[in-house]
């Protein structure tokens, strides 16, 4: 059984099928979801969908958001984590970190995000599920500056084999996913390939970050055709994995499970828990 340690299950492209979303992921054999906010706009959703369907949640400030968060969120981060600090389905604080793609984002303002939430994940003892873009080194002085000893998740890992081991040393597996399952990928499907087995965890992020199998050229889309990314297709993507790894698909699902469950503790709490009734 799989484990998607990152799904936007709450994302509007959802909105019109998301039950059927579930059953799909169910039966093709995705045990568990982590549903990470990116707001909180968004907190009491992430928690209502993972309890509704029995999955996880992570309450966070996404650094796509921080331009239009006020400081008080972080009061309003601490407040929502501190209230549901005994709730199971709550695994993680994110997505939260660092995006230096986007030019358009005030970088000074993503650090002091950034830092204030890893405090928090201090003082509440809860891991971090990471969004790293082009920004794996000032995630790291992040971690190491604040003192996070609680470990993670380093979400659509792409950086190179070096911050990729001080990251583990750190404590925290990384993130693979649909980008993997491209040729041109090189250096992700390398690192996927050769880090310890130790060292990896599933995810889709969707609807985001669509597998090989699901894009679409630009003049595709412009026609109207999707490109929506939903968590049933992990355990394609884990087969990927599993072909770079010279692991039988069941190796792989078991591997990175277990994997997940050292990233976030408080999963394997729910992974004794009956799937509600549909």
């Amino acid at each position: 059984m799989w484990i998607d340690t990152h799904c936007h299950l709450d994302a509007g492209e959802f909105d019109a099928d998301r039950a059927e979303v579930v059953a799909r992921a169910r039966a093709a054999g995705v045990q568990q979801i982590v549903i990470p906010a990116v707001s909180v706009d968004n907190f009491e959703t992430v928690r209502h969908l993972a309890h509704q369907h029995g999955y996880a949640y992570a309450l966070g400030i996404h650094p796509l958001y921080v331009m239009g968060a006020a400081e008080e969120d972080l009061a309003t981060l601490d407040r929502a984590l501190t209230a549901h600090r005994d709730d199971p389905h709550l695994v993680a604080i994110g997505e939260i970190g660092l995006d230096f793609f986007v030019k358009s984002l005030d970088v000074q303002r993503q650090q002091w995000f950034y830092l204030e939430q890893l405090k928090l994940a201090r003082r509440h003892g809860l891991p971090v599920i990471l969004h790293v873009r082009r920004s794996a080194d000032q995630l790291l002085g992040g971690l190491r500056r604040i003192g996070v000893t609680t470990g993670g998740i380093g979400h659509a890992f792409n950086g190179s084999r070096q911050q990729a081991e001080a990251f583990l040393a750190l404590g925290f597996k990384l993130g693979f996913g649909g980008t993997l399952t491209f040729d041109r990928s090189l250096q992700i499907r390398r690192l996927a390939a050769e880090l310890p087995a130790d060292a990896l965890v599933t995810e889709t992020d969707a609807p985001d970050i669509p597998p090989q199998w699901l894009y679409r050229t630009f003049e595709e889309r412009a026609a109207g055709a999707s490109m929506r990314n939903e968590p049933g297709e992990l355990p394609r993507i884990g087969s990927d994995l599993a072909a770079l790894r010279g692991w039988t698909v069941e190796e792989a699902a078991c591997i990175t499970r277990n994997n997940a469950l050292q990233a976030l503790p408080k999963l394997a709490g729910l992974q004794a828990q009956p799937a509600p009734r549909a």
